[in-house]
């Protein structure tokens, strides 16, 4: 952000132009209010997206027309044709040849539109009304100093997230923040929190020219902030130190840095924007959970399709987060687990702000217990049959909504290749991301797949020293699905025969993990 920050100045000072009418940010991951903090002084108006874009990105055709029947409109209208047009507009998909050519199969336009909204966001933001939003943001981070910070790193966890580029393994850090405070308000019940949210969804909605979301983004509103658990706060890379830098602009003026800090070390900050905050001492968790998790004890040591075992084990501890189901299939030969599945288990007690369900698991000790059928999961190219592991990426939500993804690698017909992952919803593939860049910074972009490209799955595995102990956990290529003309859809398998490993995963609220396991026999 401080490359293009300092470029837009560079142009400014340039051309002698006062500020640019809009500038759009047709890219992923651009929606935060750090980055239309550093576009305020250079623009009137931003376009962004918070969440990754579809690779057909914005459909200029059908608002550069009505730009040209109508040269006079203003910033703030071009900006709403801008997000009133986005895919649904789009020529590949209104016009049948283009669509034809963009997508394998016979698609409607309605139905390529509805696939392609699923997760999309993007916002048309008045870049003259953010300085009162930094105004109610510091306002509300300066109450939050007297919060339990529990109920806010609560609040961060559960909140409406987009795609980490930090990896699967680490909690996502870029959240909705309408979406953060409407958590605060609910889970804290205090009043000065309730005002300065509310001051704060305010000075958003006068910020908000333009916003749509699609139905697995219910609680995405337009603005998101960077808020990461401990590990990336602590790191290097992605904490203070990369943070403040990068975005500049919006720590000159804003408190969240020194909230952060906070959060984090404890440091209380006065009204004293510009002041940058980097952590003098030891960093904290408040939501560490210090859990405690019992043994797995099973109904039956012996299961079958359609013969379930049911599991329980005995949970105590604070701030625990989702909870997850464990299946693994162990390899003698090698001395390893197969990771063969994985989902979220209900809390039984399922709350819910703006369409974005979290659980309850209430306090003190409490038993989980889950029916476990010997079942795994396959993707189906219409040729090969590929068991891999689908990782659940939203709690609570109905069926046909849930989004599960595989990781692996991606390579094209030319032999290109990139780490990437499938999308799945309602038990087709929705859409395939390739990331760019090293690990640290793996920038998602959609890939869309040509005829003959092929995606091998990554297989993951937990290997075990003599005690049975796990002492690695690796990734390893697997088998490949092609991309041809038939759609990419998941299938349901039987569990092969074998020594099954199975139990829980307790997540606390900063993302760290208590694991308990029974081995089963299936036959």
């Amino acid at each position: 952000m401080q490359d293009i920050d300092a470029a837009l100045e560079t142009i400014q000072q340039r051309t002698g132009i006062d500020a640019f009418e809009i500038v759009g940010m047709d890219a992923c991951l651009m929606g935060h209010a750090e980055v239309f903090t550093a576009l305020a002084p250079h623009a009137r108006y931003a376009v962004a997206s918070q969440e990754t874009e579809p690779a057909v990105g914005w459909a200029y055709t059908a608002f550069l027309d009505q730009l040209v029947k109508n040269p006079d409109m203003s910033g703030a209208d071009l900006s709403k044709a801008i997000v009133d047009t986005y895919i649904v507009e789009d020529q590949r998909v209104t016009d049948s040849t283009a669509r034809s050519e963009f997508v394998r199969g016979t698609t409607s336009a309605n139905q390529l539109a509805t696939q392609l909204e699923r997760s999309t966001t993007i916002s048309a933001i008045d870049l003259q009304a953010m300085p009162e939003v930094i105004d109610r943001l510091n306002e509300l981070a300066l109450v939050l100093q007297g919060a339990d910070q529990r109920k806010v790193a609560q609040a961060r966890n559960y909140a409406q997230s987009f795609t980490s580029v930090w990896g699967s393994d680490v909690q996502p850090s870029y959240i909705d923040l309408a979406h953060f405070t409407a958590l605060l308000t609910q889970e804290t019940g205090d009043s000065q929190i309730r005002l300065a949210t509310e001051n704060l969804f305010s000075a958003l909605n006068q910020a908000l020219v333009a916003e749509k979301s699609g139905p697995q983004k219910p609680g995405a509103n337009g603005v998101s902030i960077y808020f990461p658990n401990s590990q990336l706060y602590g790191s290097p890379v992605s904490g203070p130190q990369s943070y403040i830098p990068v975005a500049r602009r919006f720590a000159d003026v804003s408190l969240w840095d020194d909230f952060l800090n906070f959060h984090y070390t404890g440091r209380q900050f006065q009204d004293t924007a510009g002041t940058l905050a980097v952590p003098d001492r030891a960093i904290e968790a408040p939501g560490e959970g210090n859990i405690t998790l019992g043994p797995v004890t099973l109904s039956d040591r012996v299961a079958a399709p359609g013969q379930p075992v049911t599991m329980s084990a005995d949970v105590n501890g604070d701030n625990i987060g989702y909870v997850y189901l464990f299946a693994g299939l162990y390899d003698r030969d090698s001395n390893s687990i197969y990771m063969a599945d994985t989902d979220y288990i209900d809390s039984g007690d399922t709350r819910e702000v703006s369409g974005v369900y979290y659980p309850d698991w209430g306090e003190g000790e409490f038993t989980l217990e889950f029916d476990w059928d010997p079942i795994v999961f396959a993707i189906n190219d219409g040729t090969n049959l590929v068991q891999a592991l689908f990782q659940p990426q939203s709690y609570g939500v109905d069926p046909a909504e849930a989004i599960y993804t595989v990781d692996g690698v991606y390579t094209y017909t030319d032999g290109e290749q990139r780490d990437a992952q499938l999308q799945f919803s309602n038990g087709e593939l929705q859409a395939v991301y390739g990331f760019t860049g090293s690990s640290e910074t793996a920038a998602p972009r959609e890939i869309i797949p040509s005829v003959g490209d092929r995606f091998t799955v990554y297989e993951k595995w937990m290997d075990l020293d003599t005690s049975g102990r796990v002492v690695n956990t690796a990734e390893e290529p697997g088998q490949t699905i092609t991309f041809g003309e038939e759609p990419i859809v998941w299938e349901v398998l039987d569990a092969a025969i074998g020594d099954y490993t199975i139990g829980f995963i307790v997540e606390d609220l900063d993302g760290n993990r208590m694991e308990s396991y029974a081995d089963v026999n299936v036959q």
